[in-house]
């Protein structure tokens, strides 16, 4: 039996994926705005070839993309009516291209959106939403859970006690805005200390920052709990005194210039191996180039030895 998260990140890093709405986006696939994902329904083959170029290019784990997929993101965009068929899709699409390699499958879930803290009708509105998507993700098959990009964590905490129900390994990430707390005002540690008691296994950061600002936001977590840390920035520079780059005007149409090299990212690998992170992934941003220099650096797949496209052994140009 292949090996489970929790056995992998024993063993070493484990190498995540890179992101996919903003590329979707950019290839034409995801209305800007909403970033709903009914991709995975309209036009299957599009996901399924960009969760194979993360797999190509070194990724250990294949995201669902299932993202913005809960009831209230999808009602809004009018897809009230596809919420099941939207997140079986995308975990059937996820699994058929890990099966090609040795890649698991992480389930994901978002901010929903209806979150109200301190309402208990909107807190059991959002546990509602979660379990919806839980059971349908769990039904097709997935290795493990992510929650991300939670900035109140309230609703994290609601995230990882449903992802919990499920007896799979549980992720859940913090995604910070302008200062590195949550929205009621818990410093990074603190979110840490209250998702591992509410449930996750791996706890961590995701998206909005890029990697010089998020590695020291996912150092401060390291140093609060025992559990495994996850750290997965952006692949955009932004600029000082702006850590989120979707407060940019940049965003979402103007990031080409704003996108890091990929050597960037490597040493974003490194470094985060070198502080004891252990879940190594990108987000919004970080297309295969990226993910395959961060898996060279961390020496899960050797330095590119392929003959280049087009071209014979012997340098002609090829038919």
């Amino acid at each position: 039996m292949p090996l489970g998260l929790l056995e992998r990140l024993a063993a070493g890093p484990v190498l995540g994926d890179g992101g996919y709405l903003l590329e979707l986006e950019k290839r034409g696939w995801v209305r800007a705005g909403s970033f709903t994902p009914e991709v995975s329904v309209v036009h299957p083959e599009a996901l399924e070839e960009l969760h194979r170029e993360f797999l190509h290019a070194g990724a250990e784990v294949l995201q669902a993309l299932t993202f913005y997929a809960g009831e209230d993101r999808l009602a809004a965009a009018g897809l009230a009516a596809e919420v099941d068929e939207i997140n079986r899709e995308a975990v059937r699409i996820a699994r058929k291209v890990a099966r090609e390699g040795d890649a698991m499958v992480a389930g994901t879930l978002s901010p929903t959106g209806a979150y109200v803290p301190g309402d208990r009708r909107s807190e059991d509105h959002v546990r509602a939403a979660f379990d919806r998507q839980l059971d349908d993700m769990v039904a097709v098959g997935v290795d493990f859970l992510i929650g991300e990009t939670f900035a109140w964590l309230g609703e994290a905490r609601l995230c990882a006690e449903r992802a919990r129900t499920t007896g799979l390994p549980v992720v859940v990430t913090m995604a910070f805005e302008e200062e590195p707390v949550a929205r009621e005002g818990e410093s990074a540690g603190e979110c840490a200390r209250v998702l591992v008691d509410s449930g996750a296994d791996v706890v961590g950061v995701n998206c909005l920052r890029g990697p010089v600002k998020l590695l020291p936001i996912a150092a401060q977590m390291r140093e609060a709990v025992p559990a495994p840390i996850a750290c997965q920035p952006v692949a955009y520079q932004t600029p000082p005194g702006r850590p989120d780059f979707t407060s940019l005007p940049e965003f979402p149409f103007s990031l080409d210039p704003l996108q890091l090299p990929r050597a960037a990212m490597a040493e974003f690998a490194v470094k985060a191996r070198e502080l004891g992170i252990s879940y190594i992934g990108s987000c919004c941003g970080s297309v295969a180039v990226h993910v395959r220099a961060m898996a060279q650096a961390l020496g899960k797949v050797q330095p590119d030895d392929r003959t280049p496209v087009g071209r014979s052994v012997h340098g002609d140009p090829g038919r």
